[in-house]
C-alpha cells in the first residue's frame, strides 16, 4: 500500500512538486546560513575571551581645561563614580590621575585633575578609565626591588616590597587585561601591617613570557606561575603566605590554593571582585553586550572542547568544571576574604554570594554597592582598607600586631 503522503505527491502537478522542492532548498540554505552565522559569532566570542588585550578605549575626553586643571569626560557608569581614578591617554601624556567629580549632566562629567597638565598638552579623545590610580612602583615611595621569578615559561618580572621581618608575605595577582601595577593600591595597607608584598606577573600578560599558544587559560595554567612565586617567597624566608587576587587574579589565586604543593604555607586568600565561576561571568557579559544565549553557549562549549582549539585559538581546552570553585567548595581549606560590589558591572557577585553559602566556615564576604569592577578601593578606600586590616588582624596574620603583642 502506498503511503498517503507519497500518493498525494504522485498525484500533484509537476509545478507544485518543483515549488515544494524549491521551498525546502531555500529553508535548508537559510538554516545553514543561520548555523554558519552562529558558528562565526561564537568563534569570535571564544577568541576574544582567551586573547590577551591590555586595554581598549572605553572613555571619551570631551574637553580639557589646563587653567582650572579639570577634565570633562563622556558620562558612563565608570566616569561618574565618586573617588580617585586613573585615565590612560595617548598624546603628550599617557596616564593621568583623576580626582573628585565637580559637576555632571546627562552626557558629561567634569572631574578634578590630580596630575598637572601643561598648557601645551595634546590628548587624543579616546582614553581608558582605570581603577589603578598608581601607575608605577616608585609612586608609593616605599622601598622595593625588581625581581625575576623562574617559571615553566621563563622568568616572570615581579616587584618586592619588604616589610616587617619578612615572615608573612602577600602575593598579589592582577586580573585579565592588566598588569601588576593594578595591585599597587593594596601595598600600603599590607606594609603598615608589617606584611611583605610581592606583585607578580604571569604568562601572556604583556610583561611575563608568552606561552606557546600566547592565550589565556583563565587560571587553568597561569596558577603555575603564581605557584612558582610562592616557592620564591618561601626560599626568601616567608613562613606564612597570603594570596590576593584581583578579578581573573582571584580565579588564579583559588587554583593555587587548591592545587599548590605549597598549600601548607598558604594561610589565607583575599579576593577583590573575583571570578569564581567563569560560566556565570561569560554568560553575564554576553547578555550585557546583547549576544544571543545560543552564541554564548556555543562559545563556552567550544572553549571547553579540545577539538575546537584550532577554531578558538586557545592552547588547550578550558576546564570550566575545574575552575568552578563553588562546585569545588568542599575542597577549600584556607580562610577567604571576598571584597565584591553588587554593582560590579563586569564580574557579577552571584558566585561570591554562592561561595559564602557553600562555605560559611571559611568565607567572609564584604559587599559593596555603587563601586564597579576592581574599583572598590577607589570608591571607598577607608572601608576597603579597614576590611582587609580587620580580617588580617582577626586571623593573626599581622606581623605588626605580633610585634605589639610581644
Amino acid at each position: 500500500m502506498v503511503a498517503p503522503r507519497r500518493a498525494a505527491m504522485r498525484g500533484a502537478s509537476p509545478s507544485l512538486i518543483a515549488g515544494v522542492r524549491t521551498a525546502l532548498t531555500v529553508v535548508s540554505l537559510a538554516l545553514a546560513g543561520v548555523l554558519a552565522a552562529l558558528g562565526v559569532a561564537s568563534a569570535h566570542m571564544a577568541r576574544r575571551v582567551v586573547t590577551p588585550e591590555l586595554r581598549r578605549p572605553d572613555t571619551r575626553i570631551l574637553s580639557l581645561d589646563t587653567s582650572a586643571q579639570t577634565i570633562t569626560l563622556a558620562r558612563t557608569p565608570d566616569t561618574e563614580l565618586p573617588g580617585r581614578y586613573g585615565l590612560f591617554t595617548s598624546g603628550t601624556t599617557d596616564y593621568i590621575k583623576l580626582g573628585s567629580v565637580l559637576s555632571q549632566d546627562d552626557v558629561s562629567v567634569k572631574r578634578k585633575l590630580l596630575t598637572h597638565i601643561g598648557t601645551t598638552a595634546q590628548l587624543s579623545p579616546d582614553a581608558s578609565f582605570s581603577g589603578w590610580y598608581y601607575d608605577s612602583a616608585e609612586e608609593l615611595h616605599l622601598p622595593f626591588s625588581p625581581e625575576l621569578i623562574g617559571t615553566g615559561v621563563g622568568p616572570c618580572p615581579a616587584w618586592l616590597f619588604p616589610a616587617g621581618d619578612a615572615d608573612v608575605w602577600v602575593i598579589q595577582v592582577h586580573g585579565r587585561g592588566t598588569t601588576r601595577a593594578e595591585c599597587l593600591r593594596a601595598v600600603p595597607v599590607f606594609h603598615a601591617l608589617g606584611i611583605t608584598s610581592l606583585l607578580v606577573s604571569y604568562r601572556n600578560d604583556g610583561e611575563a613570557p608568552r606561552s606557546r599558544a600566547g592565550t589565556y587559560a583563565l587560571g587553568a595554567t597561569e596558577w603555575r606561575d603564581v605557584d612558582a612565586a610562592v616557592g620564591f617567597a618561601r626560599r626568601r624566608g616567608a613562613k606564612r603566605i597570603l594570596l590576593m587576587g584581583w578579578s581573573m587574579g582571584g580565579a588564579i589565586a583559588l587554583q593555587v590554593s587548591l592545587n599548590s604543593a605549597h598549600r601548607d604555607a598558604i594561610v589565607g586568600l583575599i579576593l577583590e571582585s573575583p571570578v569564581i565561576d567563569w560560566r556565570i561571568v561569560l554568560e553575564y557579559q554576553a547578555h550585557v553586550q546583547g549576544v544571543p544565549a545560543a552564541v554564548s553557549g556555543l562559545a563556552i562549549g567550544a572553549l571547553q572542547s579540545e577539538w575546537a582549539t584550532p577554531i578558538t585559538r586557545a592552547g588547550s581546552a578550558i576546564p570550566f568544571d575545574r575552575l568552578d570553585v563553588v562546585a569545588r567548595a568542599a575542597e577549600l581549606r584556607h580562610p577567604i576574604l571576598i571584597l565584591h560590589s553588587d554593582d560590579d558591572g563586569f564580574v557579577p557577585s552571584d558566585a561570591s554570594h554562592d561561595l559564602v553559602v557553600a562555605r560559611p566556615d571559611l568565607v567572609d564576604l564584604k559587599v559593596f554597592e555603587v563601586a564597579r569592577h576592581t574599583k572598590l578601593w577607589n570608591y571607598d578606600q577607608e572601608r576597603w582598607s579597614a576590611s582587609i586590616r580587620d580580617w588580617v588582624d582577626r586571623l593573626g596574620f599581622s606581623a605588626a600586631r605580633e610585634d605589639e603583642d610581644s
